[in-house]
């Protein structure tokens, strides 16, 4: 039996907990959407090492796992935003580097070549700064815990792996843009 398709299934289904999960930061039900977060977050943990494991990586999963995750990070920051829970300064900056990553990757498909999704560690890092900053930051909501000074260093790493990871997408992908164009001509 193959199951190539369990990964991208899996990723879908992460999709799909977006609309609950923000559904229920609406109605400040902080445990439950906190509950559907670490389900999202696990299921990311769960297509990733399924795919790695038994090499069911295809194109569409390459695609639909960094959609997901750039999905449920931007919708959790903004709703969260809305709720006067992250500084909109903080929100900006996370929702900008996916804007600046998802213009440059279409750019870069469309005049250059197909693009091959490979994140970086500072990619990687930013992901796991900003899941941690949106759990602490709901559990702060639900529990009053961890105190606010986690949150602020939290916000703070987002900032700069945001930013750092931003720059170092759009400096290697001019890069491989460079090559690719100077062995054309």
């Amino acid at each position: 039996m193959n199951l190539r398709w369990l990964p991208n299934a899996i990723c879908i289904v992460r999709i799909a907990l977006v609309a609950p999960l923000v559904a229920a930061l609406l109605a400040e039900q902080y445990v439950l959407a906190l509950a559907l977060l670490v389900v999202a977050g696990g299921s990311d943990a769960v297509d990733g090492f399924l795919a790695k494991t038994f090499d069911w990586r295809t194109r569409l999963g390459g695609l639909l796992d960094p959609i997901a995750d750039k999905l449920l990070l931007v919708s959790v920051f903004l709703t969260l935003t809305h709720l006067g829970k992250v500084p909109l300064g903080l929100a900006v900056i996370v929702v900008m580097r996916d804007v600046v990553i998802v213009v440059g990757a279409l750019a870069y498909q469309l005049l250059i070549e197909p693009l091959r999704a490979e994140p970086s560690a500072i990619s990687k890092l930013n992901t796991a700064c900003q899941l941690a900053f949106v759990f602490f930051t709901m559990t702060h909501a639900a529990y009053a815990w961890p105190p606010e000074i986690s949150l602020l260093l939290l916000g703070a790493a987002v900032v700069f792996t945001s930013i750092t990871s931003g720059l170092n997408y759009v400096l290697r992908w001019s890069k491989q843009a460079w090559r690719a164009t100077r062995a054309e001509a």
